[in-house]
């Protein structure tokens, strides 16, 4: 009998899985949760279903997907992200943004 392919991590995972360890942890999941979010906007935006039913089963089945894809993503570096709020955590203060405001409250670079 041939041993099942365990390459993939697993993608219902137990409650406690979900906790994270530590700022990085936190950081790569929020992540996750971003690029799943894009995903999820793109596809909706773009009208695409690659299923043709548009029914609730297919939708659940490309939401999991999403999320699972955004979850490796994230922890393959994904869009850089988690590294700059991991490093702010860590840090204990805010990374400035690239802007200040003008005496009129306006926005400049």
């Amino acid at each position: 009998m041939a041993a099942p392919i365990s390459s993939f991590p697993p993608i219902m995972t137990s409650p406690s899985a979900g906790k994270p360890k530590d700022a990085a942890d936190a950081a790569r999941q929020f992540e996750a949760m971003l690029i799943a979010q894009m995903l999820h906007s793109a596809r909706e935006e773009a009208g695409d279903d690659p299923l043709g039913g548009g029914d609730s089963a297919g939708s659940t089945m490309l939401d999991m997907a999403d999320q699972q894809f955004s979850k490796l993503l994230a922890d393959r570096g994904g869009l850089g992200l988690a590294s700059v709020i991991a490093k702010s955590l860590k840090a204990g203060s805010p990374v400035a943004p690239p802007w200040r405001f003008s005496k009129e409250g306006k926005p400049t670079i």
